[in-house]
């Protein structure tokens, strides 16, 4: 073996290694902001969740109020 080639063996896994680590630290940003997102969801779910409920209070409220005052 010539010595470009045991350079050229040397650097490969090497190059190779370096792309490997670029890929799983793109996939480590994509899966933290798959994360964040996902959490931003549920918050944004458990708000409307208290909203529909606080709509359902009030509607029931009105309901019987509505009913008292008819039963008068």
């Amino acid at each position: 073996m010539n010595a470009a080639c045991r350079i050229l063996c040397l650097l490969a896994p090497l190059t190779l290694a370096a792309c490997g680590a670029e890929v799983a630290g793109a996939a480590a940003t994509a899966a933290a902001l798959q994360a964040s997102q996902a959490q931003q969801a549920k918050a944004q779910q458990q708000a409307i969740q208290q909203k529909l409920d606080a709509a359902m209070q009030a509607g029931a409220a009105n309901t019987a109020a509505a009913a008292a005052s008819a039963g008068q």
